[in-house]
């Protein structure tokens, strides 16, 4: 957006800024010249991408088949994530597959592979490369070109529905079997692939399936980019024959909102110079088309949205006692200890998205006066009425009051915590304004007591508009906190309901504490 008057020259982001907070890339992969395996036609490529995770490489998606093509272009779009500070590496690998069987991971069908890094590809744009085969042989003249685009922040997408009318009948004792491709033309004229739909067998008036693509994929979300769509009949040998092709815009498909349709006429060049009353090769109907908008963190934090800010310190006896220069919430004069150089590394960065710069503060697992009964949410600035602090600041003056006013004691219970912010999250969510977003940060020494609540409690709270930042403090064993992030799987409460969306991140802090 544009300064306002008065304001100066806002300054360009550099393009190191912007690429921090790229996250999604879109990977399209063809191939040239592949091995042929098969004696009597060609082979049946599909590419599996994988990639390395703590040494080992995983399969993280894989292509459709594609019959007799030695020169497959691949309709899939794998889709990955993409971390401008770390080293990503990928590994595509061909395979010519049999049928029924699916891909067989043998060394006879092996057609080749390609490693690279996601940095590579996105620096690149477009990476060819040839294929190996075992042992680093080259795989004749294959070659596997990948063209990587980055997910822009207003990425929607859209669901289209086609079917066709009347097409020209290419078989001899059937009728066509009609497939639908659309190829975004880019600025240097070259096509990309965007959708090829399904075969729809001996049928001159087929309806396809409805699908959906993003506005960035189908035309880099420029309404007015040119459209190239293609009906082939399809052939098992990999032949297709051509039926006809159009061109159209994204503009002009969005005329098919609502009830209305818009239709092309189906033109193959040739038979229009050929023959004198050609009026086209059937029609392809567009009978309707839905936008989905996608809104990223950004849009909404620039719409005003507000993020309200807990912090939850556990204060169980696992620490150790705050008298002893071994626990981790030791007093020392001279520097602060594990839970304050957590809380000011993470507090610090969310205090700018929140606007009146007040924290709750809360903590768990203790004794607290003036009965010196355990409690499991209780404000360490003693204040139930109001548990806010002013900035990060406040916070650390409060605990640093707190901590000779309390016994630490147990159990390490999250649940009550995790519930008392989510109670606040619905009632937010209730207004239907998005105006503001709470974020949960639990600073804890290591293992939860309370392990089934906690998962209850967080399958609950991913329906509202908050998430939780979990910090590990200390050598301890963080199992049970990795299970709670739900990286290695999805997370589920006792019951087997899997949460709406991942809202935990679990940090362990001795890996961090010493980077700037």
């Amino acid at each position: 957006p544009r300064a306002p008057a008065g304001m100066g020259d806002v300054p360009e982001p550099s393009p190191q800024a912007s690429l921090a907070v790229l996250s999604k890339v879109e990977l399209r992969v063809s191939c040239k010249h592949l091995l042929d395996r098969d004696t009597l036609n060609k082979s049946d490529p599909c590419v599996l991408l994988l990639m390395q995770s703590q040494g080992q490489w995983m399969e993280v998606d894989r292509s459709e088949v594609i019959k007799s093509n030695l020169n497959p272009v691949f309709a899939k779009i794998f889709t990955v994530d993409y971390y401008f500070e770390e080293v990503q590496k990928l590994r595509f690998e061909v395979y010519d597959s049999h049928g029924q069987a699916g891909v067989g991971t043998h060394d006879d069908d092996f057609l080749g592979g390609m490693e690279c890094t996601v940095g590579q590809i996105v620096a690149q744009k477009r990476v060819t490369k040839p294929l190996f085969l075992k042992y680093g042989k080259f795989a004749g003249k294959s070659t596997i070109t990948i063209i990587s685009e980055e997910i822009s922040g207003n990425n929607g997408y859209v669901e289209l529905a086609f079917r066709a009318k009347k097409l020209d009948d290419k078989d001899l004792f059937s009728k066509s079997d009609p497939f639908l491709e659309i190829y975004r033309i880019d600025d240097d004229r070259s096509e990309q692939l965007v959708y090829r739909t399904e075969v729809v067998k001996n049928n001159l008036s087929p309806i396809w399936e409805p699908f959906k693509v993003s506005l960035n994929s189908l035309c880099s979300c420029e309404e007015k980019r040119k459209l190239r769509c293609v009906v082939w009949d399809y052939d098992s040998r990999g032949k297709h024959d051509f039926i006809g092709e159009f061109f159209t815009t994204f503009e002009e498909m969005q005329k098919a909102m609502g009830e209305n349709k818009v239709q092309w006429d189906c033109m193959n060049p040739k038979y229009k110079i050929k023959k004198r009353n050609y009026k086209n090769s059937g029609v392809v109907v567009l009978l309707d088309l839905k936008i989905h908008r996608v809104y990223s963190f950004l849009d909404y934090i620039m719409g005003g949205c507000q993020i309200h800010f807990t912090v939850a310190i556990d204060f169980t006896a696992s620490n150790g006692d705050p008298r002893n220069s071994c626990s981790l919430h030791y007093i020392n004069p001279y520097q602060p200890n594990e839970y304050l150089k957590a809380l000011v590394a993470v507090g610090e960065i969310c205090q700018d998205y929140d606007s009146d710069k007040k924290f709750s503060a809360l903590g768990f697992g203790a004794r607290i006066p003036p009965k010196y009964e355990v409690s499991h949410d209780f404000a360490i600035n003693f204040n139930s009425d109001n548990d806010e602090c002013e900035g990060i600041q406040g916070v650390v003056e409060s605990y640093q009051s707190c901590l000779p006013k309390i016994q630490l004691y147990g159990p390490t219970n999250v649940a009550p915590i995790i519930s008392k912010v989510a109670r606040v999250a619905a009632d937010e969510e209730r207004t239907k304004e998005a105006s503001q977003y709470f974020i949960l940060l639990i600073l804890t020494d290591g293992v939860v007591t309370d392990m089934a609540d906690t998962r209850e409690a967080i399958v609950r709270a991913s329906y509202l508009p908050m998430s939780i930042i979990i910090v590990g403090v200390g050598n301890a064993d963080f199992t049970d906190m990795q299970i709670l992030d739900g990286d290695d799987g999805v997370l589920r409460s006792p019951k087997g309901e899997p949460v709406l969306r991942d809202i935990v991140q679990f940090v362990p802090f001795r890996e961090f504490k010493n980077v700037s």
